[in-house]
């Protein structure tokens, strides 16, 4: 391996791609996305046919529940090993890859495509891991995936890691070289998913970036970002991915049991290939994730939430800011006082404690105007909240460990990371 990227937790990796297959039809969305549009998966289906395609590689969740799930997994892993003994794939050893992605507001994101030690990534909260979770980690949704990773002989990403890199001096520089670098794919992908292009980067420029990657959690920028010279620095935050990342973990921590500790760093299991944004990349978007709570008497809940901070006023002001929405009536909620970075904490830790002991239910609502039409139906109220500044997610997660669950979203569905580069994990 490059020892150049030995202390920041990110190599660049053998990466696979296919030899020879439409690329149009071999790249399909992350596996999470249209969970509750079962006519998006089927027209996938329809559309690779009998293709080489990732779909035949990868469960999407919409099917994680169906009865003949164990079937589906074998399917998968069986298909995996077809490709790899037909030669489907060709090896790129010891790579990075960039990419271009232009999403469906033809907007253009810029990525880096190599792979994390799960040694150094820890998703508890509050941990001092070069990569870390952002939200909360629900460790009911790993086990079903582990079923469908733990005999699979390769992998396949919709991992994002983000890099607070404000002067964009990791990636960015990469998008004005790639005249240099050869051209691994340039392909639309399907179901109006946008434009993907991808590069191999030479070893010069693989230098270069663990250079720049090493100069972002340097102390003296640590106290420039955070104003925290001592902390345990923070290279790498989850943005998409967190629970394929938390399964690829678990995965390799059950691999360590029973391998002598001496061989642990050649296992292909240590590792997991994902792809890194720049937080700050124009083309990307945090957009807040609002609240209804449903079955409720909406003044008792703003009478409740007052209580619940005493200090709390009607309208805005300084400090945290929340609208609400009820049949009828629009307003404000402020609390001069917060304890947490974000006003999505102040509004959720009220919802958690509010429901424990009260009828109703939460749900995460995207949107103004389905929240306020949401909201605004007989005993119901909504919640709406601020956007997240791109600033603030890593100050955060050093300072309060995680974000409050639904806290942002990264753009629309159909913008995710789809699948196209792989990885042997046998």
């Amino acid at each position: 391996m490059n020892k150049k990227f030995k202390q920041l937790g990110f190599y660049p990796a053998d990466i696979l791609l296919p030899e020879n297959a439409d690329m149009s039809k071999w790249a399909v969305v992350a596996c999470d996305q249209f969970t509750s549009q079962p006519e998006y998966w089927e027209a996938v289906e329809k559309n690779v046919g009998d293709a080489p395609s990732t779909l035949r590689l990868i469960l999407p969740e919409a099917k994680l529940n169906d009865p003949d799930v164990e079937q589906h997994i074998a399917d998968i892993n069986g298909a995996m090993k077809r490709y790899v003994d037909s030669g489907v794939f060709k090896t790129l050893p010891a790579s990075l890859i960039y990419m271009e992605r232009t999403q469906s507001d033809g907007k253009v994101r810029h990525g880096l495509v190599g792979m994390i030690d799960l040694d150094q990534y820890d998703y508890t909260p509050g941990s001092g891991a070069l990569v870390r979770a952002t939200e909360g980690t629900v460790l009911s949704r790993i086990p079903p995936r582990v079923k469908v990773r733990q005999d699979a002989p390769v992998e396949l990403p919709h991992v994002m890691l983000l890099i607070d890199d404000p002067d964009g001096k990791v990636i960015e520089p990469l998008a004005g070289q790639s005249g240099s670098m050869e051209k691994l794919y340039d392909f639309e992908l399907q179901q109006g998913g946008g434009h993907l292009t991808g590069w191999l980067l030479t070893e010069a420029q693989m230098d270069a970036t663990a250079d720049a990657l090493e100069g972002l959690c340097a102390p003296a920028q640590m106290e420039k970002k955070y104003g925290m010279k001592d902390a345990a620095p923070l290279l790498f935050a989850v943005g998409d991915g967190n629970h394929s990342l938390a399964t690829a973990k678990t995965c390799y921590e059950n691999r360590k049991k029973v391998t002598p500790q001496e061989q642990w760093a050649s296992l292909p299991e240590r590792y997991a290939l994902v792809e890194v944004v720049n937080n700050h990349d124009d083309a990307l978007k945090f957009e807040p994730i609002h609240r209804v709570l449903f079955g409720v008497d909406p003044e008792k809940v703003l009478a409740a939430f007052k209580a619940f901070y005493p200090s709390a006023h009607e309208g805005e002001g300084t400090g945290h800011t929340i609208a609400y929405t009820y049949a009828g009536h629009k307003g404000f909620l402020t609390v001069p006082d917060p304890k947490v970075q974000l006003a999505v904490g102040t509004l959720q830790a009220f919802i958690d404690a509010y429901l424990k002991e009260n009828p109703g239910e939460v749900d995460y609502i995207h949107g103004d105007e389905v929240t306020d039409e949401l909201g605004a139906k007989p005993g119901n109220v909504g919640f709406k909240l601020p956007a997240m500044g791109k600033e603030q997610l890593f100050k955060t997660v050093m300072a309060d460990g995680v974000l409050p669950r639904k806290t942002f979203s990264m753009g629309h569905a159909q913008d995710k990371r789809y699948y196209v580069e792989a990885r042997a994990i046998k």
